[in-house]
């Protein structure tokens, strides 16, 4: 049990790790960590680079997120665990992905805030569930004109999606990962607070 927990946490960590600002540098030149609100995400790329480099980034980091759940899922249902480890080793890749992703070890642990990688595993755990997440995302965001409310759909989607699931881990591993998501947006609930928060309509009219 605990050679599975290990091996699945390290592939979604490496896979995490993997990141869509990395490519959009090598094509465009431009270190997204050193611009805009210095952040290695799709928004930051949208804003910083315009919409087809965000639109780029996102893809990589939701494809990744969904990559990591699905091949731990090959794995687990072919060897024949039970329903509940299965669940858990969803939701482990999915965490550590996000978490590759937000502390990656090159970029001193200080990456992306994981919003384009959670919807890719939403997606890849259970794409129903994941794409009515997704929806509200979009949704949230666009009527509050801020994309951190809708962000918090995605987690709040997430733990939806765990009590759902067989066994209570992976409810632990939802609530702690909207724990992360919260600490990582703090600077945008600062910016909002001092009104200097990119809004989502600003983004599009660039």
């Amino acid at each position: 049990m605990w050679l599975w927990i290990t091996s699945v946490l390290v592939l979604g960590y490496a896979i995490g790790c993997l990141h869509g600002s990395v490519v959009a540098q090598k094509i465009s030149g431009v270190n997204l960590k050193e611009t805009g609100v210095k952040n290695a995400g799709a928004s930051n790329a949208t804003i910083v680079l315009g919409k087809k480099f965000g639109v780029l980034v996102a893809a990589i980091d939701i494809g990744k997120g969904a990559i990591a759940v699905l091949i731990v899922r090959l794995f687990a249902e072919n060897a024949g665990l039970p329903a509940d480890i299965v669940a858990l080793l969803l939701f482990l890749a999915g965490a550590a992905t996000v978490i590759g992703h937000n502390f990656p070890f090159y970029m001193k642990f200080n990456g992306g805030k994981g919003t384009a990688t959670v919807i890719g595993v939403l997606i890849a755990i259970d794409w129903q569930i994941g794409l009515i997440g997704f929806a509200l995302f979009v949704i949230v965001a666009l009527v509050t004109d801020f994309l951190v409310f809708g962000v918090l759909m995605l987690y709040v989607t997430l733990i939806a999606m765990a009590v759902l699931a067989d066994g209570y881990w992976p409810i632990v591993v939802a609530v702690l990962l909207f724990g992360i998501a919260i600490w990582k947006h703090i600077e945008n609930f600062r910016r909002m607070k001092d009104r200097s928060e990119k809004q989502v309509s600003a983004v599009f009219k660039k």
